[in-house]
């Protein structure tokens, strides 16, 4: 069995390291190594979303990713949303409406919201459909996660205003 590797990465703003086998999956290492369980593991095959985070500013899918493909990255996980314990607006918005119901996908909406919110900053709800086409909600329907996303798009904009 090859030797665990010493990967570092900062991870929601702050420094982290651990020791990770060169086959260990980046949502394992954020899981189990860091203890970072705000990063849910569900299908391990890229095709639900719920470990869903963001590296180096890029929505990425954590389960398809190795540890070592990570190290000196920039991770963030759900919990860089929150500032000082106050919800973000995406966080107030899915509350707000209801875009949730067990949470188990929750971590991915969110941050798959983000990233679209980013890039578009008012979609239409088949612009928010197509982009979260890759997150698996087996509780909500995706109406009030639709519903949720144009929330937070009215939020975030009249932050800016």
């Amino acid at each position: 069995m090859p030797e665990p590797r010493a990967v570092t990465m900062r991870v929601d703003g702050t420094l982290r390291s651990g020791l990770a086998e060169p086959r260990l999956l980046l949502a394992d290492f954020l899981r189990h190594e860091l203890g970072l369980t705000g990063v849910h593991v569900a299908c391990e095959q890229g095709g639900c979303g719920t470990c869903a985070v963001r590296l180096d500013g890029r929505l990425t899918l954590s389960c398809l990713v190795l540890a070592v493909q990570a190290h000196g990255a920039e991770i963030a996980t759900v919990a860089s949303l929150a500032s000082d314990g106050e919800l973000h607006p995406i966080q107030r918005a899915f509350q707000a409406k209801h875009g949730l119901q067990c949470g188990f996908c929750t971590p991915g909406m969110l941050l798959a919201t983000q990233a679209l919110l980013e890039a578009n900053p008012a979609p239409s709800d088949g612009e928010i459909r197509a982009h979260l086409s890759g997150n698996v909600c087996r509780c909500t329907g995706y109406g009030a996660i639709v519903a949720a996303v144009r929330e937070a798009a009215k939020l975030l904009r009249d932050e800016l205003a």
